[in-house]
């Protein structure tokens, strides 16, 4: 049968999955306005628990690492048990569910901050341009202020925080993303790092920081169950690497050392082409990763049983689809219709274009 390897049950990095599609992760500013997981996001994942690997839109590890109001947290306890619920409901349901922890540097804003003062942080003084939107609406962009080493360490120590209480909220593991110019990304890419110290300049001086979180992570989780989002392609923000084959090809390596469990690899840019400039072949980094690879973006039913079918990677993430299709899996192996969902509900709050499409049974 077509589409067969992709549509089976598998044992992947020691996690025994129903089929080989994962839910990418996608925002959509759900949470309370302090952070909170609740009934919608249990709803949503448990909608598309059918997948394989269920990986959570991204999670903030402090107040002012979000990009933009509404959207959840793990930085403080009181968050775990939403969580817990979202998690509870999903394994009922025999999908793997990953947190995506997240911290949005330049890309967020003071009002977002704990105290709402505190200004947007980057690996190097950035105005970002054009505009975030806010509780107040939109705003302009903030001048980002330049991380200090001991600013660096507690956002490590953040993320260290994140990550047992994405254990204690029973995730079957954590993703980092440090794609799309968000703080692990821009202190990855050379138009966002200017920086002359340990953490600028080299390539290896640019891996720093993504290496000491990955430490972190690698504090409360055991190898195998951590998973890293990465872009080498992207051009998130009009910034991005001016040489990415060196750079990534380094950071595949770090994965290796670290032994690290999974990649999560976006192919070009997000939603819009899979052979930007500068572009090099990424299934090199598919080949040099030592573990299951997800591959990710713009893939079609037809594309994903190929690559499946091929081995040009273990998975297939689907985002877009996802959001108006929570049967997508079914959808996919039917060769049934995909609902277009309409993005002016992406992210206008309660269950509306979050929660209410209906599966292929019900329509």
């Amino acid at each position: 049968m077509a589409g067969e390897k992709l549509f089976q049950p598998c044992e992947l990095g020691g996690l025994k999955l129903q089929n080989r599609i994962a839910l990418s992760p996608t925002t959509r500013a759900r949470a309370t306005p302090d952070g909170y997981a609740g009934d919608l996001q249990r709803d949503f994942y448990t909608q598309r628990a059918s997948a394989g690997i269920l990986i959570t839109e991204a999670t903030a590890v402090v107040p002012g690492g979000r990009g933009g109001p509404f959207l959840p947290g793990l930085w403080e306890d009181a968050q775990i048990d939403g969580w817990k619920q979202v998690n509870d409901s999903v394994h009922e349901k025999g999908a793997k569910i990953f947190c995506q922890l997240w911290h949005a540097g330049r890309l967020s804003h003071s009002s977002l901050s704990a105290d709402g003062k505190r200004a947007p942080v980057a690996p190097s003084e950035f105005l970002q341009p054009g505009k975030i939107f806010t509780e107040q609406g939109p705003q302009d962009y903030e001048l980002a202020h330049a991380l200090t080493i001991d600013e660096i360490a507690e956002i490590v120590s953040a993320y260290r925080d994140a990550a047992r209480r994405a254990k204690e909220a029973d995730f079957d593991g954590v993703e980092l993303h440090a794609a799309h110019s968000y703080l692990v990304s821009a202190f990855l890419n050379d138009m966002t790092n200017k920086r002359d110290d340990d953490y600028g300049g080299s390539i290896e001086n640019r891996c720093r920081f993504l290496k000491e979180v990955l430490g972190a992570l690698l504090d409360v989780w055991e190898p195998e169950r951590v998973m890293i989002r990465i872009a080498p392609l992207g051009h998130a923000y009009n910034t991005w690497d001016t040489n990415p084959e060196p750079l990534f090809t380094r950071v595949v390596d770090i994965l290796n050392e670290l032994k690290i469990g999974w990649l999560d690899l976006v192919e070009g840019d997000t939603g819009v082409t899979r052979k930007p400039e500068p572009y090099f072949d990424l299934s090199k980094l598919a080949r040099q990763f030592h573990g299951p690879v997800i591959l990710n973006n713009l893939y079609t039913r037809e594309m994903a049983i190929e690559a499946m079918e091929q081995g040009a990677g273990d998975m297939v993430a689907f985002g877009r689809a996802f959001i108006g299709n929570p049967d997508l899996v079914a959808r996919l192996e039917a060769d049934a219709p995909i609902i277009d969902a309409d993005q002016r509900a992406y992210y206008s709050g309660g269950a509306r274009g979050y929660t209410d499409f209906p599966t292929l049974a019900e329509s």
